[in-house]
This record gives C-alpha cells, sequence and structure tokens, in this order.
C-alpha cells in the first residue's frame, strides 16, 4: 500500500499526469519524472516501490545522507509533442504542494533535469529538491556543493551526465568478472545519459562495445564502434549522428537491436523493453538493468543470463546528487567515481552470486527499510 497516490488530468490536451509516494522517511520521498506516451498508474506505482528498494540499499550506518523515501512522477504525454513544455507546467503547478514539503525530483525517461528546473522556476519553487532542504545541517553550503558539482565536466561531459552510465558499467564489469567472460563485447540500449556513459566506460574499461541504439535504429560493427566520437556528437535525446559513422558500421532497424551479438546487454531506454514476445532472442550472458523495470517478470524467467537488477545497477545518479548535497562525497569526478566504485562493489557482490539477484537485493533493500525505521 502507497503512502500517497494522486493522479491529475491536464485540463488542456486532456493528458494524464501520476504521482505515487511510496513512502517517506523523516518526511521526505524521492524519486524522478518521466514523460511517456502511454505511462500508466501501474508503471508509476513500481518504479515508485523500486525507488523505496533504491533509496534503502545505498544506506550506509554513519554516514551523512540517510536514503529517503521512494517515489516517482509519470506524465502520459509524447515529450517530442509541441506541447510538452506546457504540459510539464501545468502538472507541476497541480503537484507543487508536494515538491514543497515531501518528493524530491529529477529527470527520468523523456525529459531532462534543464527542462523540469525550467519549469520549476516558472511556477515559482525553490528547487526540484527543495523538499530535502530542512534535514541538511548548512543548506547553503550543501547547495552550493551540489552547484559544483554540476559544473564539473570529464572530457567534455557534465558529472551529473556521467554518475549513473559510470555506476551501470561498474556493476556490468563486476558481472563480466564473475562470469570470467574473456574479451567481452557489449550492446547498449539507449544512448542518454545513462547509455552514453555507460558505453563510454565500459569502452575505456577493455569492453567492445558493437552496438548501439537510439530512438533512429541500432548502429553496429562487431569490430567496435567509435563511442567517444559518437557521444560526443550526439543530440540532446541521445540521437546518433549518422554522419559520424565509419564505413564499417551497419545500420539496422531498430527492432532488431537484440539481434546483434554480445556478450553484455544493457537496456538502457525504456521499460519493458525485454518481455515475454522477445525474450527469447537475449543472446547475452549477461543483463544489466540500466533503465528502470527494463524487463517483465515472465521475460527473466526464461532468459538465460545472469541479471543485475535496476534497483542496483542504475543507482548511481540519484544516490550521488544525496552523497554529494549531504557531503559524503566532494563535488569531483574523483570522489564521485570513488565512491561509486566502492558501492558498486559492495551491493553487486551480496546479490551476484545468489540465484536470483533481484530477490535478494528485494531482501538487503527490505532489512535496510527495517533498520531506518527503527533508527528514525
Amino acid at each position: 500500500m502507497s503512502f500517497l497516490e494522486v493522479t491529475w488530468t491536464d485540463p488542456a490536451t486532456r493528458a494524464r499526469g501520476h504521482l505515487v509516494i511510496d513512502r517517506l522517511v523523516r518526511g521526505v520521498s524521492s524519486g524522478g519524472l518521466r514523460m511517456r506516451a502511454g505511462c500508466t498508474l501501474d508503471e508509476v506505482r513500481g518504479l515508485a516501490r523500486g525507488m523505496t528498494a533504491k533509496e534503502a540499499l545505498n544506506y550506509e550506518p554513519g554516514a551523512r545522507y540517510v536514503p529517503l523515501g521512494g517515489a516517482k512522477g509519470g506524465i502520459d504525454f509524447d515529450p517530442s509533442d509541441p506541447r510538452a513544455d506546457e504540459v510539464l507546467t501545468n502538472y507541476l503547478y497541480a503537484m507543487s504542494p508536494y515538491i514543497e514539503r515531501f518528493w524530491t525530483m529529477g529527470e527520468d525517461l523523456g525529459l531532462r533535469q534543464s527542462t523540469i528546473d525550467a519549469a520549476i522556476e516558472r511556477i515559482g519553487l525553490q528547487s526540484s529538491i527543495q523538499a530535502v532542504y530542512p534535514l541538511l545541517d548548512d543548506e547553503k553550503t550543501a547547495r552550493q556543493r551540489l552547484a559544483d558539482a554540476f559544473r564539473v565536466t570529464v572530457d567534455g561531459v557534465g558529472l551529473d551526465e556521467l554518475v549513473g552510465g559510470y555506476g551501470v558499467a561498474q556493476a556490468a564489469l563486476i558481472g563480466v568478472e564473475h562470469l570470467n567472460l574473456k574479451n567481452p563485447t557489449a550492446f547498449v540500449q539507449g544512448f542518454g545519459s545513462m547509455g552514453g556513459a555507460t558505453a563510454r566506460y565500459l569502452q575505456r574499461n577493455g569492453v567492445k562495445v558493437v552496438g548501439l541504439a537510439d530512438v533512429h535504429g541500432v548502429i553496429a560493427n562487431p569490430r567496435g564502434l567509435d563511442v567517444e566520437t559518437l557521444l560526443l556528437s550526439r543530440d540532446p535525446s541521445g540521437g546518433i549522428d549518422r554522419t559520424k559513422l565509419t564505413e564499417n558500421d551497419v545500420r539496422l532497424d531498430g527492432e532488431r537491436w537484440l539481434d546483434v551479438e554480445a556478450d553484455v546487454l544493457v537496456p538502457a531506454a525504456t521499460s519493458y523493453a525485454i518481455h515475454a514476445g522477445n525474450a527469447h532472442r537475449v543472446q547475452a550472458s549477461l543483463v544489466v538493468e540500466a533503465a528502470n523495470m527494463p524487463m517483465t517478470e515472465d521475460a527473466e524467467a526464461v532468459i538465460d543470463a545472469l541479471v543485475i537488477p535496476d534497483v542496483i545497477a542504475n543507482s548511481a545518479t540519484n544516490s550521488w546528487w544525496w552523497w554529494t548535497l549531504f557531503g559524503d562525497v566532494e563535488p569531483t569526478a574523483a570522489s564521485a567515481f570513488g565512491k561509486i566504485d566502492t558501492n558498486m562493489r559492495r551491493l553487486v557482490g551480496q546479490v551476484i552470486a545468489r540465484p536470483s539477484p533481484r530477490a535478494a537485493a528485494r531482501e538487503i533493500a527490505a532489512d535496510a527499510v527495517e533498520e531506518i525505521d527503527k533508527r528514525f
């Protein structure tokens, strides 16, 4: 049973939006806002439960950051529609009482943080995460530390766009080591913030990226793609600039993304991308969930692969915000990546040898929730 569920209808477009607060810790919850055509209340409810687990899994006794409760927002609307900004603004205005006091939120599928920030400013709120400010010991210093971190770039890409995918890549590398895969190859579905950074740090750690998928289709090359060139030339939505392809790169239709042979598969785009209808096409030995809920339960039951679940693999973005704000990491790439390395090795190590890493993650999260509840 969720703590709170709200459904809203936009008066102009009749678009539907949802907010689910799964639970509160110290009066606050955390979880992003997505916009996609077909987004449902059930989807948002599942994502909010996932955020509760994702927060709890990062509980460290003695750390300044105490995991928040889980929440999620979702708008059933096409983010490419010219009216999308207006719909977003109307939704945020309707949800503003919750954003002010209970719900900290940021970008998710279909929305950029800069777009959310602009809408937050239009409706007169301080920040998309202002509900957490009363929990800070020194709000001014904490906000400056986070602002400083957002100004950091690493080889042409903002640190805030890299931390999530860096964590996914580290989870994948631990999986590669566990499975003893030699000369591993990877396919990444989605080339936005999460997928792009994942591809960069897989390649930099010796994993050949042989395929990428974006909204326009699939690019493949068994010799490996020039990930860095494609990363630095992609558009704001993660679209690959086809003029940057080499003569050996092959273009395929989007529905063929599971046809590219690779040892590691990283679904980093939409929810439910792997389902009962296509699960038999998964060829990888290792699946690392960079997107939220990219695989249905019935699909996972038939896939012969080690699956590192989303609540662990993609948790670094969320955690990095709070680690930085509360002062557990400094506003530098070295501090952020060092913390992510340590945390990912701890989390993946706890679940990877179990019969079901997803079930193990649930058990660990439930234990952490119980401990947090006793403490607060």
